[in-house]
């Protein structure tokens, strides 16, 4: 499901994700809706999160949601009790947003990468006990591409057979049409997204071709999402969206801005949902795009 056999077919398929399920029930009853309306077809989970035990009980009864796990690595509740990561966790269990210093911190550290692999396998023995079968593998904030972060996740993902792993490959012309900043960021990330790829192709990970999604977080309303539908390349897509029935911070601090019902009224939106339906590609999760464009 590398893209390239896609692309060798000329085939285009479709993955619309929900982020941050299990952070709050208004997420969930987000997801759910937009799960039933036929738009949505994954959500990654936040194993750890406070509403995380109400958004497994509604993916049980959920059967055309794939579930991946979102797994935490800043700015979320961790798995593990506080005193087994202090490095990675404050008393609280609560670890923190500062992506830059700490991944300088993971590089020089070999105690904390310790306790960072251990809250990894922890996380995904969390989701293993859930019973849920396992869909995808990202990481909040894009923290994976972090080479240390992704080789862990490679690493330890192997047992618990991850089947495919999101790249966070912005196309430019997305990002710099939301704003000029934010197409410059994908122009600078754009080496590190190259040298993912060639450690997920070297490990044999199944992965998208391109995301949509980043430059315009907790702004995916209609007519972005009918903007990419009008121009979805061959390959892989996934579009990735926050959607919840309240908006801003009563759903986290860090989302003030976040217009959270405006992204579910787009899932559910009937434009959306025709200009799907007659776009002629291939819809679902990514185990479905595996079996539809090869393993």
């Amino acid at each position: 499901m590398t893209g390239t056999l896609c692309r060798r077919a000329q085939c285009r398929f479709l993955i619309v994700t929900a982020d941050d399920f299990g952070l709050h029930e208004a997420v969930n009853e987000a997801v759910e809706q937009a799960s039933r309306a036929g738009v949505l077809t994954a959500a990654s989970l936040m194993i750890a999160a406070p509403a995380a035990a109400d958004a497994i009980r509604r993916a049980r009864q959920l059967p055309d949601l794939r579930v991946g796990l979102h797994l935490v690595l800043a700015e979320g509740d961790a798995m593990l009790a506080p005193d087994l990561i202090p490095g990675l966790a404050d008393a609280a269990g609560r670890m923190n947003g500062r992506m830059f210093v700490n991944g300088v911190r993971f590089f020089v550290s070999p105690r904390l990468r310790r306790q960072l692999e251990a809250e990894i396998h922890a996380q995904f023995s969390a989701f293993a006990r859930t019973g849920l079968k396992l869909d995808h593998v990202n990481v909040h904030k894009h923290f994976h591409l972090h080479p240390t972060l992704l080789e862990m996740l490679l690493r330890i993902g192997r047992e618990f057979a991850v089947p495919a792993v999101r790249v966070p490959d912005e196309p430019i012309w997305f990002a710099a049409g939301c704003n000029w900043l934010a197409g410059a960021n994908a122009v600078l990330l754009a080496p590190w997204i190259a040298l993912m790829k060639r450690r997920l192709h070297a490990a044999r990970m199944p992965h998208n071709d391109r995301l949509f999604g980043v430059a315009a977080s907790g702004g995916m309303d209609e007519a972005k999402l009918l903007t990419i539908l009008g121009r979805l390349p061959p390959g892989i897509t996934e579009i990735y969206l926050h959607p919840a029935v309240q908006s801003g911070p009563v759903i986290a601090e860090s989302m003030t801005r976040y217009r959270h019902a405006d992204e579910l009224a787009a899932l559910l939106s009937p434009r959306v949902r025709a200009a799907i339906a007659a776009g002629g590609f291939g819809y679902g999760g990514y185990t479905d795009a595996a079996r539809r464009t090869g393993p």
